[in-house]
């Protein structure tokens, strides 16, 4: 098998087909939990936080946790085994 055959092979099956499943795993578990933290501070600063330059940088670090683990999450779900 030449290695270009092995990159298309790895390709075809998701961006994350290099690593082994159970890291595979810790990156689903990561970006749920960056998820459900996102989640949480946006919540917190909606009903504690009303200063709104403050507001408006916390927020904006959720909402950059929430791409993150948005992101992270479709690379798992697109290494998915076929």
């Amino acid at each position: 098998m030449n290695p270009m055959s092995n990159l298309l092979l790895n390709s075809a099956r998701g961006p994350l087909a290099s690593m082994h499943a159970l890291d595979v795993m810790w990156v689903s578990f990561y970006s749920i939990g960056l998820l459900l933290a996102s989640l949480l501070i946006i919540t917190a600063v909606r009903k504690w936080i009303h200063n709104t330059f403050l507001s408006f940088l916390i927020k904006l670090v959720a909402y950059v946790m929430f791409f993150i683990g948005t992101l992270l999450m479709v690379l798992v779900i697109l290494t998915w085994p076929n």
